[in-house]
């Protein structure tokens, strides 16, 4: 029987790996036809495969080989900036109303404000849209304009007019670099005159910025670092910055890497 004779194949090759179709042939006493279907039976099973006149046992994966593959380790910039953004989102308070500015750090902050009641977030960032588009947990208010692609935020007039309309009580503000000399900077014209306006607004200005930013400036600045009220970071400070921030009396929050 056909069922018998492929069970007896896949025995033979278990026994001796590799197999001809003339031996298949002889040992089964069929034709080369009859023994090319069994081959193809197998080949579909998975089994088998063919080589240059005959055909191999196909090594089957262990079940851990089966298995999905491990998600990538976190890179340390993610760890860095994950652990700013749930330092930056304990200091949102329920029925607060918050700015998240466009960045990747900022963004991050989304899942550690689902234990708050009643936000309302109003952002500029695609991102954080995204992110907030699927819990039924926040009130959003996007504020439309220009896609800008290289940080994926809206640009243009029609950011600055929607920010008009609100009182928000807390800016969390990303700054690709922050020197003393050079205070916070963007790459972006078009996004330096957003973030300009958001410190000029009343409410308390956060900045969330990793500790690779700091004593850095990129092509813009958008404000002096003594017009900020607070700053988040990963890593202590080094010294002048730490004279300086006390010195204007800008809190200074350092996440501790024991408990985030």
């Amino acid at each position: 029987m056909k069922v018998n004779r492929l069970r007896k194949i896949q025995d033979l090759l278990e026994e001796k790996k590799s197999i001809t179709i003339n031996d298949l042939c002889s040992n089964f006493d069929v034709s080369k036809n009859t023994v090319r279907r069994d081959i193809a039976e197998l080949e579909k099973r998975g089994i088998i495969s063919k080589v240059y006149g005959g055909v191999v046992l196909q090594e089957q994966k262990t079940p851990q080989e089966k298995s999905e593959p491990e998600a990538p380790a976190e890179s340390s910039d993610d760890v860095r900036k994950k652990k700013i953004a749930r330092m930056a989102a304990s200091l949102v308070q329920d029925d607060d109303v918050i700015y998240i500015d466009s960045g990747t750090t900022t963004m991050h902050m989304m899942p550690y404000l689902e234990d708050k009641h009643n936000i309302t977030i109003v952002t500029a960032s695609i991102h954080v849209i995204n992110i907030a588009a699927a819990s039924a947990k926040f009130n959003i208010i996007a504020t439309g304009g220009t896609i800008y692609a290289p940080t994926k935020a809206f640009v243009g007039p029609s950011v600055l007019n929607c920010l008009k309309q609100y009182n928000i009580s807390k800016f969390f503000i990303s700054s690709t670099g922050i020197s003393i000399e050079n205070g916070l900077t963007t790459a972006s014209q078009l996004e330096c005159d957003i973030k300009r306006y958001l410190v000029d607004k009343n409410g308390k200005k956060i900045l969330m910025v990793d500790s690779t930013k700091i004593d850095s400036a990129s092509l813009i600045s958008f404000c002096k670092l003594d017009e900020i009220d607070c700053i988040v970071v990963d890593e202590e400070l080094p010294e002048r910055y730490r004279e300086f921030f006390e010195e204007h009396e800008i809190e200074v929050i350092v996440c501790d890497s024991e408990n985030n």
